[in-house]
C-alpha cells in the first residue's frame, strides 16, 4: 500500500529527473524534509508510517524512539530497505527493518531507555514514493527514567532543534486530542523556529480516545488556538490493532468511517484523516517544485541557446558523404587561411591579452630585437682604436706614413660589415620560429580532423623551411653587396676632410641632447643588503647623460642620479631562489657605481624586459661588456694588451674612427631598412600566398581526400553529445512547460493571531471572567433559546478546515481556553467507542 497522494506527484518528478538525467545533470529539486515533532506516545511514529504506507517502526509505551531516524525515501522499481550502518544489505521484510532499528538503538543507547543524538539513517526504495527525507524524532519528556540523564528534556529539545531549524524542513506538530493543546511542546518548538507559521502544520491524534461528551471540533476548525495552516485530525492504529497485525490499508478505512460517523466531525470529514494530511504535504511539495521551475527554465534556455548554432551544423551531418567531405575540406582550408592572415595582419576579434604573438611579435623583432642585436655587436672604443692603430701601422710597414691610409679605413669597415651577418641571420630565425608558432595556433581548429591537421602543418612548415634558405641567402647577399663596394661618395658620408669637424659637431649635439629622455619604467635594485631594506622597486628615468631613479612614477622624490660616463652593462645569472631576470651596470675604471657597491644589479620580471632595457641603454651609450673578465666578489679585472700611440698616429686613428662611424651608420641604416622588407617579401607574403593558392592543391596531392577528412573519435562523440543534449534540453523545457500549466500553486494562508503560543508560555492561557463559558459541541446550551456563544475567528487558508462553518466576529481581549479535559487521559491502548 503506497501513499496515494504522493503517487500523484511521482510521474511529474520522474519526468523532470529523466529530462535532466538525459543531459547528464542532476535535478536538484531539493524537496523539503518532513519532521514529526511531539511528546511521548503522541502518535508520531504512526503518522510517519501512514505517510510512508508501511509498518516498520518500533512501538510500545513510554519513550520508544530514542535516536533520530532519518528516513530517506528513494523512488525505484522495486521495494527494499537499506541501513547506512550495514551498507549493501537489503531488507525486503519490513519486520526485519523494525528489529534492526531496535537493535541499532540499543547498541548505542543501551537497553535501559537511554537516548543519543546520533541518527539512524535508513533508506527505503519503493515505486510508491518520492525522493524525500522524513525524520522521526524522540518524544519530548520531562522526567528521566532508567539510564536517561537528568537534563533529558533539554537534550531532546536540542536534538529536535537541529532538524527543525532548517528552512527546508516542514514541521508536523503532533498533539494528542486528550491533552492540553495550549501546553503542547510541539507547537511551542514550532513557534520558536517558525514564528510566521509558514511551514508548521498541526496534527491532532487520538481523537477516538477522547472522553464521551467532549470533542476537538473548535480546534480542528482552527477557531481555538489557531495556526496559519490549521490542524488536521488523524486516527492511528491502537496498540491492540498493531498487535493484531491490522494493516495500514484497513486502518485508513477505519479512520475514514470514524470521521464520517462522528457527529462533531462528519461536516469536515473530507478535510480530516491521513489522506488529507498527505494531500496537504503534497501541495507543499508541488509548490516547492513550481517555485524551482523558473530557475531551471532559465538555466536550460541559456544552455540551449549556446548549443543552437553548433547543433544546426551537425544536424543532417553524414560522415561518409563525399560531397560533404569536399565542402568541409574547402571550408577548413579557407578558415585556416583567414586565421593565418588575421594573426599576421592583426584583427579585433580574439585578441590575445596575455602576450605578443603573430604579426605584433614579428614587428617587435623588426624594430626592437634586430636593432638591439645590431647595437650589441658594436665593439668598445678602446678595442676599436687599437685595431685602427694596428691597421695603420701594418699598412705603412717599415716606413713611417705621412698621410692617413684609406686602406685602413676599408679594412676596418669591411670587418665591421661582416659582423652584421650574425644579427641578420638571427633575425630570420626569430621570424621563422614565430611563423611556425602561428601555423600551429591556426591549425588548432583542425583538431577534429587529425590527419588534415598533420598534413596541413607538414606542408606549410616545409614551405616555410624552404623559404628560410632563400631568405637567408638573400640576407647574406645584402651583406656581400655592402662588402663589394665601399661608397665613400655617399651623400651622408662625412669624408676625410670633414672627419675631425664632424666629430666636434657630434659631441656638441650629444651635449645639447643630454636631457632627452630615452626611457622610463619600474626596475628593482637587487643588491641592496637586507640591513638597508633589501631589494626594492623604483621608478627609473634614462637620459643621454644620466640614469636616475625615484621613489615613484610621480618623479618628485629623486633617490639617486648616476652619470653614464665609463659605464657598461653585463648579464647576471639568475639565482636559484629568484624568479626575476637580472642585469648589472658597472664602471670600467673599477669605481663604485652606487654608494659602496661596485655594481648596480637591476631586476625585471622577464627576459624580454631585460633585453629592452639593455637596448635603451645602448642608445644612451652604455655598451655591453665584451672584454675578458675575472670576477671575485665585486672586483672585476679587465685583461687587455697595453699599447701606446704617438700624437701623429693618434690623429690618424681619430680620423679613421670618425670615418668608420659615419660609414657604418649608413650601412646600419640601410640594413635596418632592407631586412624587414626582404623578410616580408621572401617569407611572410610568400607564405600567405602559398596558403591561399597552393595549400589546397598540395593537400589533394598528399593522399586520399577521404582519409584527410576522417574525423577523430572525440569529434564524433562531441557531435553525438551536442545533438543529444540539444534534443534533451528541448524536451526538458517542454516538460517544464507542461508542469507549469498542469499544476496549481496553492496560495499561502493569511497570518493568524498565534500569540497564545508565544515564547515562554508553558501554561493554559487564562479565561476572561467576562467571557461566556465555552462548551463542547456535544453539550446543549444552559437555557433554551439563549444565543450560542460567538466563535473566535480563524482565517482559513487552503489547509483550514472551517469552510463549512460560519464565523462570527471575535470578541476583544478574550483569551482562548484549552481543550476541555474533564477526566484524566485514558491509556493509549483504550479502544474507540463503538
Amino acid at each position: 500500500m503506497g501513499n496515494r497522494g504522493m503517487e500523484d506527484l511521482i510521474p511529474m518528478v520522474n519526468k523532470l529527473q529523466d529530462a535532466f538525467s538525459s543531459i547528464g545533470q542532476a535535478c536538484n529539486l531539493d524537496l523539503p524534509q518532513i519532521a514529526v515533532v511531539g511528546g511521548q506516545s503522541a502518535g508520531k511514529s504512526s503518522v510517519l508510517e501512514n505517510f510512508v504506507g508501511r509498518d516498520f517502526l518500533p512501538r510500545g509505551s513510554g519513550i520508544v524512539t530514542r535516536r533520530p531516524l532519518v528516513l530517506q525515501l528513494i523512488s525505484a522499481t522495486a521495494e527494499w530497505a537499506e541501513f547506512l550502518h550495514c551498507k549493501g544489505k537489503k531488507f525486503t521484510d519490513f519486520d526485519e527493518v523494525r528489529a534492526e532499528i531496535e537493535a541499532e538503538t540499543d547498541r548505542v543507547t543501551g537497553a535501559n531507555r537511554g537516548i543519543s543524538p546520533v541518527p539512524i539513517n535508513l533508506r527505503v526504495y519503493s515505486p510508491h514514493v518520492l525522493n524525500l527525507t522524513l525524520i522521526d524524532l524522540p518524544g519530548i519528556t520531562k522526567v528521566p527514567v532508567g539510564d536517561q540523564p537528568a537534563d533529558i528534556e533539554q537534550q531532546i529539545r536540542d536534538m529536535i532543534m537541529q532538524f527543525i531549524t532548517r528552512e527546508s524542513c516542514l514541521i508536523l506538530a503532533v498533539t494528542p486530542a486528550n491533552s492540553d493543546l495550549a501546553n503542547s511542546d510541539a507547537l511551542k518548538l514550532s513557534k520558536d523556529v517558525d514564528p510566521q507559521g509558514m511551514r508548521t502544520i498541526g496534527v491532532i491524534t487520538k481523537l477516538d480516545l477522547m472522553d464521551e461528551g467532549t470533542d476537538a471540533r473548535e480546534v480542528l476548525e482552527n477557531k481555538l488556538l489557531p495556526l496559519r495552516r490549521g490542524y488536521i485530525g488523524v486516527v492511528n492504529r491502537s496498540q491492540k490493532d498493531i498487535d493484531g497485525k491490522k494493516d495500514i490499508k484497513a486502518a485508513l478505512e477505519a479512520e475514514r468511517k470514524f470521521f464520517f460517523s462522528h457527529a462533531s466531525y462528519r461536516h469536515m470529514a473530507d478535510k480530516m484523516g491521513t489522506p488529507r494530511l498527505q494531500k496537504v504535504l503534497n501541495e507543499q511539495l508541488t509548490n516547492h517544485i513550481r517555485d524551482t521551475l523558473p530557475a531551471f527554465r532559465s538555466k536550460l534556455q541559456s544552455q540551449l541557446l549556446a548549443l543552437d548554432k553548433e547543433a544546426e551544423e551537425y544536424r543532417g551531418y553524414r560522415p561518409d558523404d563525399p560531397s560533404r567531405k569536399t565542402k568541409q575540406l574547402l571550408q577548413m582550408v579557407q578558415q585556416f587561411s583567414v586565421d593565418f592572415e588575421k594573426r599576421i595582419e592583426g584583427s579585433g576579434d580574439q585578441v590575445d591579452t596575455v602576450e605578443l604573438s603573430g604579426g605584433a611579435k614579428i614587428n617587435r623583432i623588426f624594430h626592437e630585437r634586430f636593432p638591439f642585436e645590431l647595437v650589441k655587436m658594436e665593439c668598445d672604443e678602446k678595442e676599436m682604436r687599437r685595431e685602427i692603430s694596428y691597421a695603420i701601422k701594418n699598412i705603412h710597414g717599415i716606413r713611417t706614413g705621412l698621410f692617413t691610409p684609406d686602406m685602413a679605413f676599408e679594412a676596418i669597415v669591411k670587418k665591421q660589415v661582416i659582423k652584421l651577418k650574425g644579427p641578420c641571420v638571427k633575425c630570420v630565425d626569430m621570424v621563422i620560429q614565430e611563423l611556425i608558432n602561428v601555423v600551429r595556433q591556426c591549425s588548432n581548429k583542425l583538431d577534429c580532423f587529425p590527419t588534415l591537421r598533420e598534413e596541413t602543418e607538414r606542408i606549410v612548415t616545409s614551405h616555410i623551411r624552404d623559404r628560410e634558405n632563400r631568405a637567408k641567402d638573400q640576407v647574406l647577399l645584402l651583406i656581400d653587396i655592402q662588402l663589394s663596394y665601399i661608397n665613400t661618395n655617399h651623400e651622408d658620408f662625412i669624408g676625410f676632410a670633414n672627419a675631425q669637424q664632424s666629430s666636434r659637431q657630434t659631441n656638441k649635439s650629444q651635449s645639447s641632447a643630454g636631457n632627452q629622455v630615452i626611457r622610463k619604467g619600474w626596475l628593482t635594485i637587487n643588491n641592496i643588503s637586507i640591513m638597508k631594506g633589501g631589494a626594492k622597486e623604483y621608478w627609473f628615468v634614462l637620459t643621454a647623460e644620466s640614469f636616475s631613479w625615484f621613489k615613484d612614477d610621480e618623479e618628485k622624490e629623486k633617490k639617486y642620479m648616476l652619470p653614464l660616463d665609463n659605464l657598461k652593462v653585463r648579464d647576471v645569472e639568475k639565482s636559484f631562489m629568484s624568479s626575476k631576470h637580472i642585469f648589472c651596470i658597472f664602471n670600467t675604471e673599477s669605481r663604485n657605481v652606487y654608494k659602496d657597491n661596485r655594481t648596480l644589479e637591476l631586476a625585471c620580471d622577464s627576459q624580454e624586459d631585460v633585453d629592452s632595457w639593455k637596448s635603451s641603454l645602448l642608445r644612451a651609450g652604455v655598451y655591453p661588456d665584451r672584454s675578458t673578465t675575472v670576477e671575485s666578489g665585486e672586483t672585476t679585472t679587465t685583461v687587455q694588451e697595453s699599447f701606446s700611440m704617438d700624437p701623429q698616429l693618434e690623429r690618424k686613428v681619430e680620423t679613421i674612427r670618425n670615418l668608420v662611424d659615419s660609414y657604418m651608420a649608413i650601412v646600419n641604416k640601410c640594413i635596418r631598412d632592407l631586412m624587414p622588407k626582404t623578410i616580408m617579401h621572401l617569407m611572410i607574403i610568400n607564405v600567405k600566398d602559398f596558403i591561399n593558392a597552393d595549400l589546397l592543391a598540395q593537400l589533394y596531392s598528399a593522399g586520399d581526400q577521404n582519409a584527410l577528412m576522417d574525423e577523430s573519435q572525440e569529434q564524433a562523440t562531441r557531435r553525438d553529445e551536442v545533438l543529444r543534449t540539444h534534443q534533451a534540453l528541448k524536451e526538458a523545457l517542454h516538460i517544464i512547460g507542461d508542469i507549469s500549466t498542469s499544476t496549481i500553486t496553492v496560495p499561502v494562508p493569511p497570518p493568524v493571531n498565534n500569540s497564545w503560543c508565544a515564547g515562554g508560555n508553558r501554561t493554559s492561557p487564562p479565561v476572561s471572567p467576562t467571557a461566556p463559558r465555552r462548551m463542547s459541541s456535544g453539550q446543549r446550551p444552559a437555557a433554551r433559546g439563549a444565543p450560542p456563544p460567538p466563535n473566535r475567528p480563524g482565517p482559513l487558508g487552503p489547509f483550514n478546515n472551517s469552510a463549512d462553518s460560519p464565523q462570527a466576529p471575535s470578541r476583544p481581549n478574550r483569551a482562548p481556553p484549552s481543550i476541555p479535559n474533564r477526566r484524566p487521559p485514558p491509556s493509549p491502548t483504550r479502544q474507540a467507542p463503538p
